[in-house]
Order: C-alpha cells, then sequence, then structure tokens
C-alpha cells in the first residue's frame, strides 16, 4: 500500500462472466502502468457525482510528483485479496488479479481476473444487488463526465411479450343473416 497511486482510467470494462474478467486500458507512459505490471493487481473504484474533481485531477496528475489520496482528501482502504488500497469513498471497488497485458499500440490492456466486488451497503437493494440509482456514478467520453444511473429498459424488454389487458382485445364475429 506503501507504493500505491490513483490512475483515472476512461477504458475499462467487462470482458467475461465466467470467470469474471474485466480490462484497463493503460500507456506505458503514465506513472500506473509500472506498478500495475510490477505487483501484477489493480483494483477499480466507480466513482460518482461527487467524486468528478477528484476523479479529474487524478487524470491530469501523475502520481510520480504528488500524493493523489492526500490532494484530494481521499482514503485508502484495505482490500481483501489485493494489497493495492481500495478508494474508501468509492460505492464499488473490484479487486482485480493481472493474468494477462496486450499491448495493442498507445495503451496495453490489462486483462485481469475478478476477486472481489465490494459494495458500500447504503447501495445494496432489499435483493441483495448493487443498486446504480442510489450512488450517482459517473462515466467519461469524448471529454465530458456524465451522470449514470436513469433505467431505461431492462435485459430482453425488446423481445417482451406485451401484456394484453383483461376484457381488451376481444375480437367479436359478425354474423351475417
Amino acid at each position: 500500500m506503501e507504493k500505491s497511486n490513483i490512475i483515472t482510467v476512461a477504458w475499462t470494462g467487462i470482458l467475461n462472466t465466467n470467470p469474471a474478467t474485466v480490462y484497463i486500458s493503460v500507456r506505458p507512459t503514465r506513472y500506473s502502468y509500472n506498478l500495475i505490471k510490477e505487483q501484477g493487481e489493480f483494483v477499480i473504484n466507480l466513482t460518482t457525482k461527487d467524486l468528478v474533481r477528484a476523479t479529474d485531477w487524478c487524470g491530469v496528475k501523475s502520481g510520480k510528483d504528488v500524493d493523489k489520496f492526500k490532494e484530494m482528501n481521499l482514503h485508502k482502504e484495505k482490500a481483501n485479496f489485493v494489497k493495492c488500497p481500495m478508494i474508501k469513498e468509492s460505492p464499488v471497488s473490484v479487486e482485480c488479479k493481472v493474468k494477462e497485458i496486450k499491448e495493442m499500440g498507445s495503451h496495453h490492456v490489462f486483462i485481469a481476473d475478478v476477486l472481489a466486488i465490494n459494495a458500500s451497503k447504503e447501495y445494496i437493494d432489499e435483493k441483495g444487488a448493487f443498486d446504480i440509482s442510489k450512488c450517482d456514478l459517473i462515466a467519461y467520453a469524448n471529454g465530458g463526465y456524465y451522470e449514470l444511473g436513469k433505467k431505461i429498459g431492462k435485459f430482453g424488454f425488446s423481445v417482451q411479450k406485451k401484456k394484453k389487458a383483461k376484457g381488451k382485445n376481444k375480437s367479436t364475429k359478425n354474423k351475417r343473416k
């Protein structure tokens, strides 16, 4: 934990469900690149609307020059399976173990197994699932930060059959005399 840093990563995501596999893309020139390569692990900390300034600041400042935790008043939290810290203020932290590095050009892709997903209890719904609408997550695209959280559909809704209302849509046959 003494050699830890925060890196803001725009390109990250899920690659596989079973086994749970994720990726982050990092430029080899970034200070965190060698930390991740040497340690073979990292934590993906999802960020929120309240953390947007810290997210941006940590993306434009280098950890070789400043202590990002100290400067942004963020707190290290001990992870369960990796040595690098989680960010306490993050609603979700994903502990990852690097299994492969792919050189793609400007960025190298760290492909990693998910060892644990840690979510703050206040963001868990009554069914035990993470409720994205409760924590004001943000995303980054095309140079801008955007709020997430409004549900606009669910898996399979586009092909679901519509239920007919009772008493409606009954066809009647006209009898000719």
